[in-house]
């Protein structure tokens, strides 16, 4: 088992697999699902485990217009994660940036879309935009410092979690005690996204969307510093787990 070093003096990893960058997001996913179940139709976007219960109980119920609508969510989500996986050799080619910082970029672009959208716009759009934004940040960040981790939701944190705390009673290993802070860390972080969502939305609605543009821009700024100087040489390196 590889050990777990939060800070890494070895610059063995990408900017983009660091420790920081995954919390970070992990933070604004939790901003999405409190933002979606709160304002935009009280569902929640970051991942299709919900959207599949309920196209099921609409089809056992032969609500089939109803059944159908899922399809959208599922299809924006199924179409995010194909295009994070044909696209960075696409962009690696360029030699300009990396994937990962493209699609900060693109995922801030949405964020602004989406806290000008007007009040009276279909809960759909919102929904559907961040179905597809979260599938391809899910499959393009996926582990940091070669540890597993999901930035859009908490499931795979909670179980996580649990191996590690048995694993560390078990063997006696401080290294597992690190994997289960590690995890602990991101669950926390998606509370406080979700916290500081809640609050936000009632005082502003659509417009808390603005302040989920904060924690990207640093990501991105910090991504493009990577891609364009200190990491310039290394644009054809690819992610662990990747």
């Amino acid at each position: 088992m590889k050990k777990i070093r939060i800070y890494d003096t070895l610059n063995e990893y990408l900017e983009c697999e660091k420790w920081w960058i995954f919390t970070i997001l992990m933070c604004v996913s939790g901003f999405y699902g409190a933002f979606t179940y709160s304002i935009r139709g009280g569902i929640f976007c970051n991942a299709q485990t919900a959207n599949f219960v309920l196209f099921a109980m609409a089809l056992g119920h032969g609500q089939w217009k109803h059944a159908l609508y899922f399809v959208i969510p599922m299809s924006a989500y199924f179409l995010g994660a194909v295009l994070s996986e044909s696209l960075p050799n696409r962009i690696k080619k360029l030699g300009l940036i990396r994937w990962d910082t493209l699609l900060i970029f693109i995922e801030i672009l949405v964020v602004i879309f989406l806290a000008l959208l007007p009040e009276t716009a279909p809960y759909q759009i919102s929904q559907v935009l961040i179905n597809f934004i979260c599938s391809m940040q899910y499959n393009t960040f996926r582990q940091a410092q070669s540890v597993p981790m999901a930035t859009t939701f908490c499931t795979n944190h909670v179980r996580q979690t649990g191996i590690a705390l048995c694993k560390a009673i078990r063997h006696q290993e401080l290294d597992y005690v690190g994997r289960m802070i590690c995890h602990t860390g991101m669950l926390l972080a998606f509370v406080v996204g979700g916290v500081i969502s809640t609050y936000l939305c009632t005082k502003f609605q659509g417009k808390a969307m603005f302040a989920a543009l904060l924690p990207l821009f640093i990501v991105l700024i910090d991504l493009l510093y990577a891609d364009l100087k200190k990491e310039k040489g290394h644009l054809d390196k690819v992610p662990h787990g990747h």
